[in-house]
């Protein structure tokens, strides 16, 4: 659950009539899933119940999403903006957000370019803890460090040979061969992409200030 609660005494409800536009986004990939609103009331539920609640308009009540459905959203994050009239919700989904069947109120395709990345570390992260029987990632886990290691060597190798001698597809084949078996074996270290990611942002920072 969230660590940064908002105070609503905080915020400007006067400008929106005591309601604020609240842009909810998955958590790992960015996706933006929809636009609701909160009141004063709905924000101080939602933080204290973890699932992210709105005030509906056209019911002209509190309203939980997925309270039908069961597809709620699970608080990770919430912030205001610059002016403190419109809300951040980062939330992890459970189950199709819109009640049209797709992931986005948007629709199917508005998930970040990368965003597959951040489901790529977590599907495999709970592959490490719970070690499904029957999956590759779990035999690979089961098989060492040593064997994820030769594996990533392996890949890597023949990622760049396709990058001498073959064509685009099958770069791109061995190169997602290659990041999927380094995010098994960062896993295996207690590690992800997004640590990876950090170390990048900071050596882009340092070299920004130089």
């Amino acid at each position: 659950m969230t660590q940064n609660f908002l105070d609503a005494s905080q915020l400007d409800w006067a400008k929106g009539d005591g309601l604020l536009p609240v842009v909810v986004q998955h958590w790992l990939t960015g996706e933006v899933l929809m636009l609701g609103y909160m009141n004063a009331e709905a924000l101080v539920k939602t933080q204290a119940t973890g699932q992210v609640t709105f005030f509906s308009r056209s019911k002209q009540r509190l309203w939980t999403k997925g309270e039908t459905s069961g597809h709620v959203l699970t608080l990770k994050s919430v912030r205001k903006d610059c002016d403190a009239d419109t809300l951040l919700v980062e939330a992890e989904p459970h189950g199709p957000t819109c009640h049209k069947g797709t992931s986005s109120c948007f629709g199917d395709d508005v998930q970040p370019a990368l965003g597959f990345l951040a489901e790529l570390d977590a599907l495999i992260a709970q592959r490490y803890a719970d070690r499904q029987s029957g999956s590759y990632t779990t035999k690979l886990f089961e098989g060492g460090i040593r064997r994820m290691a030769q594996k990533v060597g392996e890949e890597g190798v023949e990622t760049a040979l396709a990058a001498v001698a073959q064509d685009d597809e099958a770069l791109l084949g061995e190169a997602a061969d290659l990041i999927y078996h380094l995010t098994v074996t960062l896993r295996a270290r207690g590690l992800g992409l997004a640590d990876v990611a950090a170390v990048l942002a900071k050596r882009h920072s340092v070299r920004e200030t130089h």
